[in-house]
């Protein structure tokens, strides 16, 4: 089963993507700041890691994780209110591979985790 991290300080944000995703097949872990994603990271890396970007240590932890021997693998989402150009280039130049935008539903994360769930 692939393991998906969401990092996020939002309960709602956590529960709701946990719901959705857990659904499509992933084991789904949550932290809730940058120091607790990273020690999760370090004790079992996931397949895929979305970060918020209003999380505190947010572009660290995308930074730390992509400097760990097995965190060059990780599919890493970095999850924006909107689609920030600066933020976004901010976020690709830590490490991330992709964007979310928030608030995110069951179509769009059906729609961009669809083919990971299969193939992790």
């Amino acid at each position: 089963m692939p393991r998906l991290m969401i990092a996020d300080n939002s309960d709602v944000v956590r529960k709701v993507g946990k719901r959705i995703l857990t659904g499509m097949g992933f084991l789904v872990l949550e932290a809730t700041n940058g120091l607790e994603a990273l020690a999760r990271c370090h004790a079992e890396m996931p397949h895929v890691l979305i970060v918020d970007a209003g999380l505190d240590g947010a572009l660290d932890l995308i930074a730390n994780v992509r400097n760990m021997p097995e965190g060059k693998s990780v599919r890493i989402y970095y999850c924006v209110v909107e689609a920030d150009l600066k933020k976004m280039m901010i976020g690709k130049r830590a490490g991330a591979d992709d964007f979310l935008l928030k608030p995110f539903d069951r179509k769009i994360l059906t729609s961009v985790f669809a083919n990971l769930s299969l193939a992790a």
